[in-house]
């Protein structure tokens, strides 16, 4: 069972990193419909606008709670989050409350969490109205990928890249169902699990960008079809690893190598979408946001190699 110390970092760490998923998922399913759909479009907004203010919530409970790893990870936020919010509402007309990420970048670490039993209150009914919110995130894009492959529905996202936001749902609400119930996660278990998703998530990540980029783009679009093609086989690795149960600990150290490496194309995307410099259709924020899963996976990577 999860003390109560462990129960509200935790609780908090993950709210931090995925809420902000959860909405950035919103603002780009928005961007994707037609006119037809405005009722789809209103919903994507209203969903955003939730988990703008779960977000906020979370940002105010977190200061001198969360572990120092968790906020220099970049996966919070990074050094772009702020432009790229700023650049997208100005693409967009889509409001976004660059506020939060003001107030995310001023939060404190704390290494020793003093037990508040209000603290953990808080939390506690913080993650039972997330747990609603979340489901009704799958919920919406299960509906629209199911309009999506019957051919029900026309949208400027890939059905892959709803299949992606919608596995990254599941695993959120997965991961806050099992803290609320005080569970305790199996390391060993948690290792395989969590580096066949997200090695699948930054394959599928580089073949989105592949597809978004301008066809001019050439050397681009080769960086991106081979980072697609080395986590595909990381992907394999990692599911035969499981299947033989093997040890995992040589892909651990390949899947982190490659991840830095894709951080790093990441990050030189993010800048260049900024400053104008790449023909794409990729919106500045979906650069921004992908770098911050790729940092989020790598700082999973290195807590994995101390466990090996």
């Amino acid at each position: 069972m999860l003390s109560s110390k462990a129960f509200i970092r935790q609780s908090l760490e993950i709210h931090l990193f995925f809420a902000r998923i959860m909405k950035e998922h919103a603002f780009f399913l928005q961007l994707g419909f037609t006119p037809r759909d405005a009722n789809y479009f209103q919903q994507a907004n209203n969903l955003r606008m939730e988990f703008d203010q779960l977000l906020w919530e979370v940002v105010g409970l977190s200061n001198c709670v969360v572990s120092c790893n968790v906020l220099e990870s970049g996966e919070i936020v990074t050094p772009y989050t702020l432009r790229a919010e700023n650049t997208s509402s100005y693409l967009t007309g889509v409001t976004i409350p660059t506020y939060i990420t003001e107030a995310e970048m001023k939060l404190a670490c704390g290494e020793y969490v003093i037990f508040n039993p209000m603290l953990e209150q808080s939390v506690s009914m913080l993650n039972q109205r997330a747990i609603c919110l979340i489901t009704a995130i799958v919920d919406f894009k299960t509906n629209i990928l199911n309009n999506v492959l019957s051919c029900n529905m026309f949208t400027a996202n890939y059905p892959l890249l709803i299949e992606h936001i919608l596995r990254e749902a599941k695993l959120y609400l997965n991961m806050i169902v099992r803290i609320q119930n005080r569970e305790e996660i199996d390391v060993d278990k948690e290792i395989y699990e969590q580096e066949l998703f997200w090695n699948r998530i930054m394959a599928e990540h580089s073949k989105f960008i592949r597809g978004l980029l301008d066809p001019t783009e050439d050397e681009l679009i080769h960086i991106a079809n081979d980072f697609a093609k080395e986590f595909d086989a990381l992907t394999a690795a990692v599911e035969e690893a499981i299947e033989k149960c093997l040890p995992i600990d040589k892909i651990t150290d390949k899947s982190l190598e490659a991840t830095k490496e894709v951080r790093n194309f990441n990050t030189q995307g993010t800048e260049g979408l900024l400053d104008c410099k790449i023909r794409s259709i990729i919106i500045p924020l979906l650069g921004d946001h992908v770098l911050r899963e790729s940092n989020h996976f790598i700082r999973l990577l290195k807590k994995f190699q101390k466990i090996d």
